[in-house]
């Protein structure tokens, strides 16, 4: 037996009008055409739903059964209705956002920041991970949105999914306020070819950052400390173990001691990207946070404008 949800509904509108006259001025339709669904109705039920009489119509039991159920489910389909209009005015629901390290220490606080306390209704979720771990989560939907990056030789091609740049992230030499170069604003590869050098162990992207860019430059680099995180590393550079290269997002929050030093003529800069997959239509809450995540990357532009203090 399979019954036709709206024709229980309108069997549960002539209930409460009494006739069915009545349920159709309520509802516009012709009588005719509501006597029509109840037929069918009680054809897909097997048996008769309603009593005909003099002063409109009565229900049999079948049909105080079905209205019964029509009411719940009338219910629960004005809930369904009411649950997705606070969704979509993003007074409730969840955002999944997947984040990288740097990422999550410089750009996405600004964004978790500003859309908690825009929509305080939305429950936030953030996952943090590397890149292929990120993009196994937006496949398994875990995550809605995923920060990611990519270089000019590694590029993010998916058709699966839908990427929105928001920051170019140069990379920057960093050495020790007491090193000889320290009052440089700007050097060139060739001019490091014998330093020693900190740089990230367990093949960080960091790592062939370096190895290109000495290569380009024409030598290979002496490694004095590998790091696990940039924080070491910039507490090995501090000290004057070696100097590193570093993504401008590593360095937001940076250690004393430190001289950030620009790369000319140009430095290897990745992309931030903002992904999600590419057959999905934005919930409310997804388009929502683009927008933070582009002010956001703003912000940072502007911050990294400024002069950067020793």
């Amino acid at each position: 037996m399979r019954l036709d949800v709206r024709r229980m509904l309108l069997l549960a509108e002539v209930a409460a009008h009494g006739s069915l006259t009545a349920a159709a001025q309520a509802m516009a339709f012709t009588p005719s055409a509501v006597s029509q669904q109840i037929a069918k109705l009680e054809s897909e039920a097997g048996q008769p739903l309603l009593e005909r009489h003099a002063r409109g119509v009565a229900l049999t039991p079948a049909g105080e059964a079905l209205v019964r159920h029509a009411q719940r489910i009338g219910r629960q389909l004005g809930a369904a209705a009411a649950e997705l209009d606070e969704i979509a005015g993003l007074r409730s629901g969840e955002l999944r956002i997947g984040s990288f390290p740097t990422a999550g220490s410089s750009l996405l606080p600004l964004v978790v920041r500003r859309f908690a306390q825009a929509h305080p209704g939305i429950r936030l979720v953030v996952r943090s991970a590397v890149l292929d771990g990120l993009r196994a989560m937006l496949e398994s939907r875990e995550i809605q949105l995923a920060l990611l990056w990519d270089y000019d030789w590694s590029r993010v091609d998916d058709p699966a999914l839908a990427l929105t740049p928001l920051l170019e992230d140069a990379t920057a030499l960093i050495v020790s306020d007491r090193h000889p170069l320290a009052h440089r604003a700007s050097v060139t590869m060739a001019e490091l070819s014998a330093q020693e050098w900190i740089t990230r162990a367990d093949e960080h992207p960091v790592a062939d950052v370096l190895a290109r860019s000495c290569r380009a430059a024409g030598f290979q680099p002496s490694i004095a400390f590998f790091a696990h995180d940039y924080q070491e590393a910039q507490a090995m550079v501090s000290i004057g173990l070696g100097v590193a290269l570093a993504p401008g997002l590593a360095l937001t929050n940076l250690r004393s001691g430190i001289k950030v030093i620009a790369l000319e003529p140009s430095a290897p800069t990745r992309r931030i990207l903002l992904a999600r997959l590419a057959d999905r239509r934005p919930t409310p809450a997804e388009a929502a946070a683009e927008t933070l995540f582009h002010e956001a990357a703003d912000t940072l532009r502007r911050d990294r404008a400024r002069p950067t203090a020793g």
